[in-house]
């Protein structure tokens, strides 16, 4: 049986639950793997616990700044010919509304945002790959919650489960675009894991935090066994242009969520937004 080449893979969220999982296994079978986290803290005990392979290499980032998101996506592109895997993971719960430093809400800037930045912006470094894979995990599948057009940004009626569900659907839509983009040979992969023991500790509500220990007891997947398809399409990715996997199951294209024209006008609310911060920095 022929070995297998290794591969280079960016994981963003990391050093936590399901990127942290994804990143040791993928460590293991002798990959390049480089993590991307806000937490020095946590970065190190991955390393340690890793054992300071040379091959994991950990970039500290705030990844709700659209600054700190580009740096990450240049400097993967100097030191890499080509990358055949992005898996994203990255996002935080916010209870009260808060804005990034670029004036963003802060779930739409991580959760949405930074995945789109790196996404577009390393697709050049993917197209160099055999066989490029894009993994985003969120919430396929879930047809709760929607694009508030009007209030992208919810300045107006802000709520955390709202926020979550507005990005959740932004990712779908992210997805959808993507696939849709002419000539790219990069699999786009959306994945709802559905209710797993990952990132339970990190919620800032200590009431919140017990009871989801508690429901995770009883309910939750293990963490190892939620990314094993990540871990896998890593390896052999998908035929299809784009993918929308919830908890196993193949959804299909034609989900109302996965609208071409809202993808489409996502993508244009994004760039007017990404062109408008570049203006207030020149």
């Amino acid at each position: 049986m022929p070995s297998r080449s290794p591969k280079t893979v960016l994981i963003s969220g990391g050093t936590d639950g399901m990127g942290r999982a994804t990143a040791l296994e993928r460590l293991a079978r002798g990959d390049r793997v480089t993590v991307v986290g806000s937490s020095e803290a946590k970065g190190r005990a991955l390393l340690a616990e890793a054992g300071h392979s040379e091959r994991l290499r950990f970039l500290r980032a705030d990844l709700s700044s659209v600054a700190e998101t580009e740096r990450v996506a240049a400097r993967v592109g100097e030191e890499y010919g080509s990358l055949d895997a992005l898996a994203l993971f990255a996002n935080r719960v916010h209870p009260r509304r808060r804005e990034t430093a670029d004036g963003l809400e802060a779930t739409f800037a991580l959760y949405y945002l930074s995945r789109y930045l790196l996404g577009h912006r390393l697709r050049p470094l993917l197209e160099e790959a055999p066989a490029p894979l894009i993994v985003n995990v969120a919430g396929v599948g879930n047809t709760a919650g929607r694009i508030h057009w009007d209030d992208p940004q919810l300045t107006r009626r802000y709520g955390q489960v709202r926020a979550q569900l507005q990005a959740g659907r932004a990712n779908d839509l992210l997805g959808a675009g993507f696939a849709e983009l002419t000539g790219s040979r990069v699999r786009y992969v959306l994945y709802h894991p559905g209710f797993t023991r990952s990132g339970i500790d990190g919620h800032p509500s200590p009431v919140v935090r017990g009871a989801l220990r508690v429901l995770a007891r009883f309910f939750a997947r293990p963490v190892a066994d939620a990314v094993r398809p990540v871990v896998e399409w890593i390896d052999r990715p998908p035929a299809q242009a784009l993918s929308a996997i919830d908890r196993g199951k193949r959804l299909p294209p034609s989900l109302k969520t996965l609208d071409a024209g809202a993808a489409a006008r996502l993508a244009a609310y994004t760039e007017e937004v990404l062109a408008g911060l570049a203006a207030g920095r020149g």
